[in-house]
């Protein structure tokens, strides 16, 4: 383990195009971890949301909390509020499930969230602003299958477009698109389930607000979801495939059509009604969000299997030893490790958890230098890896 091997990866690293320590000299050493331990944060910027787009996002969110207390009243919103965040919380949950093994930072999932619960939604009452100011007056089944799934699908659109605009060092591949998209759906669904439980609560009783409730938070409430991950995903691609700007509004463009097609097929079904919207349920909507489903499975089992190979790449290195790459290869082996950890004098299950951390998180990492996305991933792949160095000095610290 000479200054040799440690001068050759940090060329390496620097340099950016090789992998980290594959010009090692034929015999030569090369080093498990870097030289000197250095557990340096990587840089921020472009992974995480400002401030003050955090606080325009949640002033546009009490912006609506203020339209719906004057406009639907101040008891039905606030109990209308608390039945909403019962899907919210159950979807946002299955967000985090789907995001679990890489997680996205905390403040972009907020933002997203705060985005598709306040900007989105006065975009979209601001349409309706401007065609009450024209004396617009579409038809009723107009007004669903067309103008709601255009209106309400860009308005969400443009949130996960800001992601990747603004944080693309945290926007990796389909993946994470699906999962911001997802996000600011699932603000918007909450923001919408007000208006229509506060509505009901109104007009027709706790028994129409239960019936509601059941249909929109039990049965269908991944469908604002499902519709804003489909432009997460094409914007995913683009991001995956290092994409300028030309290139990113393309599939933009050709992800929200997707978004606003399921968003029309679904809401054909509401202006059916009776026994038509049954059928349509059945047939359609049921299919739509079990292919949604299967496509987040295939998804993640691809990320995984890209992780699997960035690992067995830097093992080859010499940075992970073959058990190692083995261990952080399956699930079960992660959930070995760590409880192995635990088996220590010294409890060293945080250590561990920290090594399998910042391995997934590198593997993410390694495919933004390979594409050459931003001078700062080079400096993020060194980081991640004296941070792996040195959740493992923890672990074997006697």
């Amino acid at each position: 383990m000479g200054d040799a091997g440690g001068d050759q990866n940090d060329r390496n690293l620097t340099e950016a195009t090789p992998l980290i320590g594959v010009e090692a000299e034929p015999g030569e050493a090369i080093l498990a971890a870097p030289p000197a331990i250095d557990a340096r944060i990587p840089s921020s910027r472009g992974r995480r949301a400002r401030w003050w787009a955090l606080a325009l996002a949640a002033l546009a969110v009490a912006a609506v909390g203020a339209y719906l207390l004057v406009f639907v009243g101040i008891v039905p919103s606030v109990v209308a509020a608390a039945l909403a965040a019962v899907p919210l919380v159950g979807t946002l949950e299955a967000v985090r499930a789907v995001d679990r093994e890489v997680r996205q930072p905390r403040s972009l999932r907020v933002f997203a969230v705060l985005w598709g619960a306040g900007v989105a939604v006065l975009i979209a009452l601001g349409v309706q602003v401007v065609f009450v100011v024209l004396d617009i007056r579409p038809e009723y089944e107009l007004m669903l299958i067309v103008e709601a799934p255009i209106v309400e699908e860009v308005a969400k659109g443009l949130g996960v477009l800001l992601v990747l605009l603004c944080a693309r060092r945290a926007f990796d591949g389909p993946l994470d698109g699906v999962v911001y998209g997802s996000a600011v759906g699932a603000g918007f669904a909450f923001s919408e389930n007000i208006t229509y439980f506060g509505e009901a609560i109104a007009d027709g009783g706790a028994m129409y607000a239960g019936i509601l409730f059941v249909a929109r938070g039990v049965v269908t409430p991944f469908a604002h979801l499902m519709f804003t991950a489909a432009t997460g995903f094409a914007l995913g691609l683009a991001a995956r495939r290092g994409m300028r700007l030309r290139g990113v509004s393309a599939a933009w463009v050709l992800g929200l059509l997707v978004a606003i097609v399921l968003h029309m097929v679904w809401n054909a079904s509401t202006a059916l009604g009776g026994f038509a919207a049954l059928g349509l349920f059945i047939v359609v909507q049921v299919p739509l969000f079990a292919a949604f489903v299967t496509v987040v499975v295939l998804l993640r089992r691809a990320e995984a299997s890209a992780a699997r190979g960035r690992i067995a790449e830097y093992a080859a290195a010499g940075w992970f030893t073959p058990g190692e790459a083995q261990m952080l290869s399956t699930a079960s082996g992660r959930r070995a490790a760590v409880a192995w950890a635990s088996g220590f004098p010294r409890d060293r299950r945080r250590a561990m958890r920290m090594f399998i951390r910042e391995a997934s998180v590198l593997a993410a990492v390694r495919q933004r230098v390979v594409n050459r996305r931003n001078p700062l991933d080079v400096a993020d792949e060194r980081s991640h890896l004296d941070r792996i160095g040195a959740a493992r000095a923890e672990l074997f610290a006697t």
